[in-house]
């Protein structure tokens, strides 16, 4: 079975106001570069995003102003969080957004902070995804879920937060298991993960920051 569609794949990365994104992180960055880290984070997996050949389109799911301007100047669609009831709410009306234009689009979300996204691995990941109607990727740690597609025809039905991946699993989604996709897999939430993501090689837009967590 192949639910790769034609036309490419819509990416719906959901996004909090920048106020309130990566709290765990201010332990280790501080509150003013918290904010600054989080928008940065979301241009590099947004632009890693629009690189990768297999995907047609990012729509971003956000409320921020700031982050709305700066992420539609890479080429991405900002989508209202009009549900404004959490992130799987946002998830689930971003996928009906899309496929009112694309009713057959094959939609995958992914999380906005992948600072160190690579289109290649985000492209294997993809054809992989086409394979089956409903597919995860799971985290470096294995408990929660930065990827999750849905085939034309078949309802995201997103739920992340916290361990996701076991709630993905009963869902019936196929779990994704690929070596070499690690920078797919690299959500930051702390000062430790964003060392991870650093010793990856974070995009430029993070690395701007010139902030180089212990790790």
């Amino acid at each position: 079975m192949n639910t790769d569609p034609d036309g490419g794949w819509s990416l719906v990365v959901p996004l909090k106001p920048l106020a309130r994104a990566k709290s765990r992180l201010a332990t280790a960055t501080g509150a003013l570069l918290r904010p600054r880290l989080a928008l940065a984070f979301a241009q590099d997996t947004v632009a890693a995003a629009l690189e990768c050949g297999r995907v047609r389109d990012v729509a971003v799911v956000t409320d921020d102003p700031v982050a709305a301007v700066a992420l539609a100047a890479l080429g991405a669609r900002i989508v209202p969080d009009s549900p404004a009831a959490g992130l799987n709410a946002a998830l689930a009306h971003g996928a009906r957004t899309v496929r009112e234009s694309r009713p057959d689009a094959g939609v995958a979300a992914l999380n906005a902070d992948l600072p160190a996204l690579r289109p290649g691995e985000l492209a294997r990941v993809l054809d992989a995804a086409g394979e089956f109607p409903r597919t995860f990727l799971a985290d470096a740690a294995e408990i929660g879920t930065t990827f999750l597609s849905a085939g034309s025809g078949v309802e995201l039905a997103p739920a992340f937060g916290g361990a996701s991946r076991r709630r993905h699993l009963s869902s019936g989604a196929v779990e994704i298991r690929l070596a070499g996709v690690d920078s797919v897999r690299r959500d930051v939430d702390t000062g430790e993960d964003l060392a991870a993501a650093w010793a990856l090689g974070v995009g430029p837009r993070t690395a701007a920051h010139r902030f180089h967590p212990a790790g």
